[in-house]
């Protein structure tokens, strides 16, 4: 019996798959990756998400970045709710703090956070959430709603990933656990994440596994790498490839609510 995977996090809308994305879509199927969530990082790309995703019936979020949150205006919450009322829309995200690139102004990152956050909560909606060397700041803020949802690419320390957890939070691990100069310290962690709250996705095209052999020509990462982020993971947690599959995939229909 086939075991399938759910890449929870691809930035299909990204332009390295421009006029690709059937030929991405497919060679992710024949890699057992059944479903894909696309990823919205703004309004713009959060519509181009939804439309690739009723054309491939895959799913899509709808929200902004916090390297976007710059740009927002006050009719956020107006776009972002009509976006979210088509079905192939199943989270509002990508949104949460980056203190890392500080593309936007700290208090606007903060701002932008708590609407979405307010919004998810009115939607009844999860949420997927990003942060970069904002953990204290992201607890503090989160504590404030009740939310579930996902913390996409997880790549903080044991205190962040206690306190996510704590939170009711899924785990988002990408191809960071297969990078030796970078991602000792998430491979050290993996054991300490249960496995009814992982979720695996690739963030292609960024985050390519180093470990994939032979390395491909293309530094541009895509879907049909997952199983090997899924192998890595079940290597780190001394676990059956199918056992980790057939878990995250579960643990997928769970948070988004979704059964197909």
């Amino acid at each position: 019996m086939t075991t399938h995977l759910i890449d929870a996090g691809v930035n299909l809308t990204n332009h390295q798959f421009d006029d690709q994305h059937l030929a991405i879509i497919t060679r992710a199927k024949a890699h057992n990756v059944s479903q894909m969530l696309l990823i919205g990082c703004d309004i713009d790309s959060s519509q181009q998400a939804l439309n690739l995703a009723k054309q491939f019936t895959l799913l899509a979020t709808a929200g902004v970045h916090p390297h976007d949150a710059k740009s927002v205006n006050e009719q956020l919450e107006e776009q972002l709710r009509l976006l979210a009322t088509a079905p192939e829309v199943v989270a509002i995200g990508e949104c949460g703090l980056d203190y890392n690139r500080d593309f936007s102004p700290r208090e606007t990152q903060r701002s932008v956070l708590h609407r979405q956050l307010a919004l998810a909560v009115a939607l009844n909606l999860p949420v997927y959430l990003h942060e970069r060397d904002a953990s204290e700041d992201m607890l503090a803020i989160l504590q404030q709603y009740s939310v579930r949802g996902v913390l996409h690419c997880f790549t903080g320390d044991q205190h962040a990933l206690e306190k996510y957890l704590a939170l009711g939070l899924y785990i988002g691990i990408t191809g960071w656990v297969c990078d030796e100069r970078r991602g000792k310290q998430l491979q050290q962690l993996i054991p300490s994440i249960p496995l009814e709250r992982l979720l695996i996705e690739t963030d292609a095209p960024f985050l390519i596994p180093r470990t994939l052999t032979p390395k491909p020509k293309s530094r541009r990462n895509e879907p049909s790498y997952l199983p090997h982020i899924c192998e890595t993971i079940a290597a780190l947690k001394g676990l059956e490839f199918a056992t980790v599959a057939k878990q995250t995939t579960l643990n997928f229909q769970q948070l988004f609510n979704h059964k197909g």
